[in-house]
């Protein structure tokens, strides 16, 4: 059975010593009271959390999977997942990030997102359910009613409801433009709400007493397209006026699918008959409103990698380390043994340091943009608001789509570590690799992402925002420029900048005369622009460690060690990106479709 110890001191690494998020978050009126111990403590306590209740019960929860009553339409849980929600409600765990004013404790997001990659790499299916309230949450909070705030918000931040998004139907996925689900007005200021959706996960379940069903849907004569979709508030249980629970609501489940992975999560087909829901927003405005929910859909995707990458990283460092089989080329190193741990063979250890540098630099990454979106979220200057808003728009996509890559190619090479074992359920190595899977396709798949990278928050604006971004890497290597000992960092980042500003032009010169170059480009440059990030926070945390080398602390040896191996061993990937790139829409399109 794998185990999960929380990588605290890591996270803690990244928070204090690279980020000073204290001190940055200080300068903001609703963090202003924000200290190390007590970002600590929280940190800590969810470790705790996530290691000894939820952690447990991943490889059970996959075995046993969740349950549907066809008769009931009701939805039964793997063993321990309901015990451990409320363990989990009772702990105040929802309330983390929430606002005050609906109960919650008003934590920094980096302190949340924090505490989530813990879960997630703990136990992701189960994670989910907890996880997408809070998308459910932001959207309410940021476009709800006053009445549908008081109504819905105090019950999602205590845990007490549960919540999710219903975009997706048999027929259309990304392109919700395609959407068929009806609305229509009745006379009381209300809505019935007719149609089929899929693949909603936590769609049903037995862990909270309500479950909050956010539903794009058409009212009537709406226009075409994506300009035509509305966005209602759908409970499972009607709420009365003193906020008790009414009636049920004709929204329920009408199967489960059989799927790859997180076989513990229930991933639902949703069929609603005339359920009855509330408009939030605008009428025909209803993606804007989504989009709230999606966007931090998309990060907390990224932290789902994330998670997997680090426990499937510990658990293969766990076995190369007892697991013995042959001698090493350069003569045996386990004299007292028949054979030499496995760690000592050169691609063991290429394959274990890919895991450990993916999970290092997305954790730097995640961290920097909860750091932005703090910010974003909480400053007093507008100005600052803005400019991190545009800097969290352009790095989410990265982190959907780079670190969930990354998180595939990590328990690939981790479940590879094992050998045959790996292959075996028991273990859980294949469970990490089905389970990172999903996240590539779900929340918009990773081409989607690089399309929203490329096209939209990059061409659209002349690459306004990855220049302002460009700058923050500019003034540190520029700073570090003649500083020796950095050398073997800064001089590869400084390279990939520059082929990076090459590139976007080119790519956008070619868009300028046909706009598919923009999608034969665009995933080998998500992936190019998610490297120079990786650089990025990988030259900063060198910096640290080449400062504190001589403390004593093996833990800047290693980040040292692990730099080392990325500008060595996983930058150079860009050089055949670009590539590929450049290559353009040509050797894609020019084979008849008839020839296929």
């Amino acid at each position: 059975m794998p185990q999960y110890n929380p990588p605290l001191r890591d996270m803690k690494f990244v928070m204090h010593e690279l980020l000073n998020v204290v001190d940055e978050l200080k300068m903001l009126p609703a963090h202003a009271d924000i200290d190390v111990d007590t970002i600590n403590a929280v940190l800590e306590e969810g470790g705790k959390f996530a290691a000894e209740v939820i952690a447990p019960l991943n490889l059970s929860g996959d075995a046993e999977g969740c349950s549907l009553d066809k008769n009931t339409h009701e939805v039964t849980t793997p063993k321990g997942f309901k015990q451990a929600y409320k363990q989990y409600v009772e702990g105040g765990w929802p309330a983390l990030g929430c606002d005050p004013e609906f109960g919650g404790q008003g934590l920094p997001v980096i302190v949340n997102q924090g505490f989530y990659e813990m879960l997630n790499g703990a136990n992701q299916a189960w994670t989910m359910y907890p996880g997408l309230s809070h998308g459910a949450y932001e959207a309410l909070h940021a476009h709800g009613t006053p009445e549908q705030k008081s109504t819905y918000l105090p019950k999602l931040t205590s845990g007490e409801w549960t919540g999710t998004m219903c975009l997706t139907e048999p027929h259309c996925g990304t392109d919700l433009g395609l959407l068929r689900t009806k609305a229509e007005p009745q006379a009381d200021g209300s809505y019935k709400i007719t149609g089929q959706k899929i693949f909603i996960s936590a769609g049903e379940h037995d862990m909270a007493d309500n479950i909050i069903h956010l539903v794009l849907a058409r009212l009537p004569e709406a226009p075409e397209g994506s300009k035509g979709i509305s966005l209602f508030v759908v409970p499972k249980f009607k709420v009365n006026a003193d906020g008790s629970l009414g009636e049920r609501n004709p929204v329920y489940c009408g199967g489960l699918e059989h799927k790859m992975g997180i076989h513990g999560n229930a991933t639902a087909q949703i069929v609603l008959d005339g359920a009855v829901g509330t408009l939030v927003g605008q009428p025909h405005k209803g993606l804007a409103a989504m989009f709230v929910m999606m966007n931090a859909a998309r990060l907390g995707v990224g932290n789902q990698s994330l998670g997997l990458t680090e426990v499937a990283y510990q658990n293969a460092v766990a076995y190369a380390k007892d697991r013995i089989q042959m001698r090493a080329l350069s003569g045996p190193k386990a004299l007292d043994k028949p054979a030499d741990p496995i760690i000592v063979h050169p691609d063991v250890r290429k394959m274990l340091l890919t895991a450990r540098a993916y999970a290092e630099g997305g954790r730097a990454l995640n961290t920097y943009v909860g750091l932005q979106l703090d910010k974003a979220l909480s400053s007093d200057d507008e100005d600052e608001r803005k400019e991190c808003e545009a800097e969290v728009a352009l790095l989410t996509p990265i982190i959907k789509a780079f670190i969930t890559d990354n998180g595939w190619i990590a328990t690939s090479h981790c479940l590879q570590v094992f050998g045959g074992h790996g292959f075996i359920h028991e273990w859980g190595m294949e469970q990490f690799v089905r389970d990172a899977r999903i996240n590539m396709i779900y929340e918009g798949t990773n081409t989607i992402q690089s399309l929203d990278l490329l096209g939209r928050k990059i061409l659209s604006n002349n690459g306004a925002t990855l220049k302002k971004f460009g700058k923050k890497i500019a003034a540190f290597v520029e700073e570090e420029g003649t500083n020796e000992a950095m050398q073997e960092f800064i001089n590869p980042l400084a390279d990939i900048g520059d082929k990076v500003t090459k590139l976007t032009t080119e790519i956008g010169m070619k868009a300028f005369q046909n706009p598919d170059e923009v999608g034969a480009a665009a995933v080998d440059y998500l992936r190019v622009v998610g490297h120079l990030t990786f650089a990025y926070f990988f030259a900063r945390m060198a910096k640290i460690a080449l400062e504190k080398k001589d403390s004593g602390d093996p833990f800047y040896t290693a980040k040292l060690s692990t730099a080392r191996f990325y500008f060595a061993k996983l930058l150079p990937e860009t050089a055949s990106l670009i590539r590929t790139a450049r290559a353009g829409l040509n050797p894609l399109m020019e084979m008849d479709e008839a020839l296929f």
